[in-house]
C-alpha cells in the first residue's frame, strides 16, 4: 500500500534502513506549468531529501489530481484552491465523496488568461457569446475556472461552442483557425502561449472589475490578478485578470517527517524551483500561509512554526 511505503521512505530521511522510495507528483499536460514545477520539484526532492526521490507525472491537472490523492494513486499533487476545497469538503464534482486530503502550503498563483488572435474581433468576455472557446482539459482546474467565471458573469455553455482542449491543443487550435479564444488557469509565462504568441498575433482578453468581483463572489478562492505588459510576445498593456492559488496537497495519512522534509526542502531550496520556472518566485512563506485553503499536513505545520511566521487558524485542524 502507497502509504505505508511512504512511512518507509521517512524511515530513510530518518537515518533509517529502509529501502528508498520515488514519489509520484502528479502534475498537468507539459504545455503548463504544474508539469515544470512538478518535474523541478521532482528533483529537488531527489536531491535533498534523504532516502527519497520523486516523478513527475503528466496528468488532466486538479480534478484528476484529487481524485489521484484520495485512490492513494499520487503521492503529492499540484491543484488549483477551488477544486482542493472542494474535493475536501465534498462538494462540485467531488459531491458526497470528501477527500481525506492535508495541504503542504500554496506555491503560487495561477492566472485566468483567455487568449484570442488579435485579428479576432474578441475584446472582453461577452464577445465569447457565439464562439467556439476551448474551456480547458476535461477534469482540469482550467475547465472549473472557466466554467465559473462566464457564470458568474451571466455565460453559459449553451452560449458558447466549448471545446475541451488541453494547453497545447489550445494552442494548436487558435493557430489553425479551429477556435475562437481559448482559457488558461496557469502560472504565467506558460510555454504553450509563449509559442503561439511566436507564430501568431495574440491578444489576452481583459477582465473589467465588474467581473473580478463577480468571479470572487462566486467563490471565495478567486483574487484580482494583473499580467504584466510584455509578458507575452505583442502584450504591450498590463491586462487585468483574477487568479487562483496553486496549493500542493498530501493524503492525510503521508508520513510526518516526510512531510516535513519535503517542505523545508522546498522552501530552502527554492532558488532550484526558480531556476526551472518563474513562476516559483511566488513559492514563499508569507504567499503559502495567505493562501492556503485548507488545513496543513501536521508535518508541514511543524516547518512553518518552526519559521517564526505566524500560522492562521483556519489551517490547523
Amino acid at each position: 500500500m502507497k502509504h505505508i511505503i511512504l512511512a518507509a521512505a521517512a524511515a530513510v530521511a530518518l537515518g533509517g534502513t529502509a529501502q528508498a522510495q520515488d514519489l509520484s507528483i502528479a502534475t498537468g499536460g507539459t504545455g503548463g506549468t504544474y508539469y515544470p514545477y512538478g518535474g523541478g520539484l521532482a528533483e529537488l526532492i531527489g536531491r535533498h531529501v534523504e532516502g527519497a526521490s520523486a516523478t513527475a507525472e503528466v496528468t488532466g491537472a486538479s480534478v484528476e489530481n484529487m481524485a489521484l490523492i484520495s485512490r492513494g494513486d499520487s503521492d503529492i499533487a499540484i491543484a488549483l484552491a477551488d477544486t482542493v476545497v472542494d474535493a475536501y469538503e465534498g462538494n462540485g464534482q467531488f459531491e458526497g465523496r470528501a477527500v481525506d486530503a492535508r495541504a503542504l502550503g500554496s506555491i503560487y498563483p495561477n492566472a485566468i488568461q483567455i487568449v484570442t488572435l488579435a485579428d479576432s474581433g474578441i475584446e472582453s468576455l461577452s464577445d465569447l457569446e457565439g464562439k467556439r472557446v476551448s474551456v480547458g482539459a476535461p477534469g482540469s482546474g482550467t475547465e472549473v475556472n472557466a466554467r465559473r467565471i462566464l457564470e458568474a458573469n451571466g455565460i453559459t455553455y449553451d452560449d458558447i461552442d466549448e471545446q475541451r482542449l488541453n494547453f497545447n491543443e489550445t494552442a494548436d487550435a487558435l493557430r489553425d483557425g479551429d477556435i475562437d479564444a481559448g482559457f488558461w488557469s496557469v502560472g504565467p509565462p506558460t510555454s504553450s502561449i509563449m509559442n503561439l504568441a511566436a507564430t501568431r498575433d495574440i491578444r489576452l482578453v481583459p477582465l473589467s472589475d465588474e467581473e473580478v468581483q463577480a468571479g470572487i463572489a462566486q467563490h471565495g478562492t478567486f483574487a484580482p490578478y494583473t499580467l504584466r505588459a510584455g509578458i507575452y510576445e505583442g502584450v504591450e498593456e498590463p491586462v487585468p485578470t483574477i487568479a487562483v492559488p496553486n496549493v500542493l496537497v498530501v493524503h492525510a495519512d503521508m508520513d510526518e517527517e516526510l512531510a516535513y522534509q519535503i517542505v523545508m526542502n522546498m522552501f530552502e531550496n527554492v532558488d532550484e524551483l526558480i531556476a526551472v520556472h518563474p513562476a516559483a518566485n511566488d513559492t514563499t512563506v508569507e504567499f503559502s500561509l495567505g493562501a492556503t485553503p485548507i488545513p496543513m499536513h501536521p508535518g508541514a505545520l511543524r516547518y512553518y512554526e518552526e519559521t517564526g511566521a505566524e500560522i492562521p487558524d483556519r489551517l490547523r485542524e
